[in-house]
Order: structure tokens, then sequence, then C-alpha cells
């Protein structure tokens, strides 16, 4: 039995007063008051419960506001870039000057089905974020793959997509797909970027052989892209190992970049209509499309070119770069040496073919040992231009 029927069967049959009726069941005496009325006036009717919503509701999202929303929504999605409710509230207000408020747009999503919902997802607030505060105080960097289609509708050639990235601004600073990203590759775009930009006071990259070589047991020393950066006093940072989040904005700007271009018609099906679309994007993301995690959702082009700009420190020299390499001289006289990603032969003598030796190497430096004696068989400073590094140059003995 309804709390409504008790307090009136209390009234009506066991004699009590309005005011007895409400201190018994714990109501407002207004309410029982009112309840009466409604009774005597509609009868058992009075007993049926009522919906409690308002009979106006002045500050509902308009219905062609509604439409319009659900129109903005569908176009976005449909050529591949954010449609979340951030983005749409900036479409509104700035293209088409209707404010609504984020809450009552992702009600408005959620009643129309065009959200899906994700318990499982991890709150943005278990996140340690972190940003520069300046433009060019920190690049980040990273490839990804991207699959081709072959004219014909089958999948092609996988592919590779290398990006540079601004951490303050978002600004896309380069974005190239190749067959493969090796390493020369990495340092030119790099310092195309340079080029074109300034030089960063640091990078953030994680520890591909592209980037760094540091995992692979001081064998191979610096690469070409670790050369460039002590040589440009540039401070080269590495996320952790399997921890894809410490180079969280290009890895987020590659996953919005992929879900435009798997939205285009028809699928790229070479390198060079590949980077055509690429081109495309990078255009839409620096220059018109708000991005959410900026001030006033600002493009990537405004933020960046409205901050004053970083520089490298280059009042302090980087410190040497010492290694200890053991190798055998081959039957020609000749052991080999890789410094900045290239590999350099050095000649040692025919004499000495098949001696186990001791390089001690200090940048350009060079120390050849025998290992068994300890005999300086040959000193020499390296040519960064040559690939051949005759017994004639210079030496100190």
């Amino acid at each position: 039995m309804s709390i409504a029927k008790l307090i009136i069967t209390a009234v009506t049959v066991e004699g009590l007063s309005q005011s007895e009726a409400a201190s018994k069941y714990c109501v407002s005496k207004g309410w029982v008051s009112k309840l009466m009325a409604r009774w005597r006036i509609e009868g058992e009717a009075a007993f049926q419960e009522r919906s409690r919503r308002p009979v106006s509701s002045p500050t509902a999202v308009k219905p062609d506001v509604v439409l319009l929303i659900v129109a903005i929504r569908t176009q976005l999605a449909g050529v591949g870039l954010d449609a979340g409710p951030e983005t749409i509230r900036w479409h509104l207000e700035h293209r088409h000057k209707i404010v609504v408020s984020r809450a009552s747009i992702a009600r408005v999503l959620s009643r129309q089905g065009l959200v899906v919902p994700e318990p499982n997802k991890r709150p943005k607030a278990s996140y340690i974020r972190f940003e520069a505060s300046q433009p060019n105080e920190c690049w980040q960097s990273d490839f990804t793959h991207y699959r081709l289609t072959n004219p014909n509708g089958t999948p092609g050639r996988d592919c590779e997509i290398l990006t540079w990235l601004d951490d303050c601004s978002r600004l896309v600073l380069s974005v190239s797909a190749y067959h493969r990203v090796t390493g020369p590759i990495v340092v030119d775009r790099f310092l195309e970027c340079v080029a074109g930009f300034g030089t960063p006071a640091s990078t953030l990259t994680d520890n591909g052989m592209v980037y760094t070589t540091r995992f692979s047991g001081g064998k191979g020393g610096r690469n070409g892209f670790e050369a460039a950066l002590a040589r440009l006093h540039v401070t080269q940072k590495n996320g952790h190992p399997n921890h894809p989040q410490t180079q969280g904005k290009v890895e987020r700007f590659q996953q919005t970049m992929k879900k435009w271009l798997t939205a285009q018609q028809p699928q790229p099906a070479t390198i060079t209509e590949l980077q055509t679309l690429i081109d495309m994007f990078i255009d839409e993301y620096n220059n018109r499309r708000p991005h959410r995690s900026l001030p006033h959702q600002q493009t990537p082009a405004a933020r960046y070119t409205s901050l004053p700009k970083a520089a490298p420190d280059t009042t302090t020299q980087p410190g040497p770069h010492n290694r200890v390499r053991q190798d055998r001289i081959d039957q020609f006289g000749v052991v080999t040496l890789r410094y900045a990603g290239h590999i350099h032969h050095i000649g040692v003598g025919r004499t000495h073919a098949g001696t186990l030796i001791t390089m001690l190497i200090q940048d350009l430096q060079i120390t050849i040992l025998n290992t068994a004696t300890g005999e300086v068989i040959r000193e020499l400073i390296l040519d960064p231009t040559r690939d051949y590094q005759p017994i004639g140059t210079k030496t100190h003995r």
C-alpha cells in the first residue's frame, strides 16, 4: 500500500488529524494538506504515483539546437575529426554564435544514442600531466605504422609515419611517410625542423634505435641523432621502456591522425598519395582545428606564434662521450668503428692482422691497444667526413 493511501486512510477512517498523520508517517503537514485536497477532488486517482518532472524547462536545449548538435557530431565524425562535447561546444560558439554547456551537449549525445559507454576506461584524473611552458622547450617525436590499400581494395604494403611535435603548443612540425624509418631519416627531418622553427632546448622520444643506442650495450656509440643533439647543445630525454604515456602528446596526435586517414576515401595506394593526405590533415590540425588541451581551445599555430620561444643552453659544453670496445683486426689490417650512425674503417696495418685489440674512444680521439700486451698500436683523431682512415692520418705517438 502506498504512503499516500496510508495517510488518507489514517485521516478518513482512523480519525487522525492531518497534523497527527504527518507526524506518524514522518512527512510534512503541508504535503498531507495537499494530498487530502487532491483526494477530495480526484478520489482514488490521488493514490497514483505522479511524475516529478517540472511543467516547463526554460533552460532546456531547444529542439533546433539538438538537431544542430547531432549534425555537427555526424559531420566531424564522418571525416575522422574529434567530435566530443568540447569540440562541438567550440563549433557552436564560434561558427553558430550559440552557447551551450559541455554537460548539456554530453547529455544530448547520450540521449541520442551517439555515445558508447566506457565504464572501465581509466579516469583522466589518474594520469600525471606535464607540459612545456614555452614553444621549442621540448619537441616530441615518434613513428607509427599505416597500411596502404591496393587499387583493388586489398591490403597493401605497410609503411611508417614519422612525426615531430612541439610539446607546449602541440604544433605539428613535421610528418612524413616512408616504407621504413631509418636513423638518417630521423636526423634529416629533425634538422629540417630546426631550420624552419629554430633549435629546441630538448627532445623527448622513446628508446627506438633511431633515437638512442643507450640499450644497445654501448657497441655502437652515439648514433647520428644523438650526435646531432650533442652538437646543437640539445638535451635528450627518453621515456622509460614499455611506458608510451611519457610521449603521450605525440602518441595521441598519431591516434587522431590515423583516425582521420582511415575515414578518407579512397584510401592511399602509394607513399605519395599518403603524404598528400597527411599534408592536408596537418594544415587542418595546425591552423583550423580547435585543440581541447590548449587554453581557450586555441589552434596549435595560434598558441605557437603567441609565445616566446625557448632555446638550448649553449653556455655549457656537453661532456665527452667515452667508451671501450673490444675487436679483432681483420685480414686486411683494418678495424671498423661506428660514429654518429656511420661505419668508418680504420687502417692499422696487415702486420697486425688477427690481433685482438681494445679501442679507447673519447669522442673523436681513438687509441688502439693490443689487448694481450697493452701496446699502443695506433692513435688518431677520427675524420667523420671520411669512410677510410688511412695510416697516414694524424697520429699521436
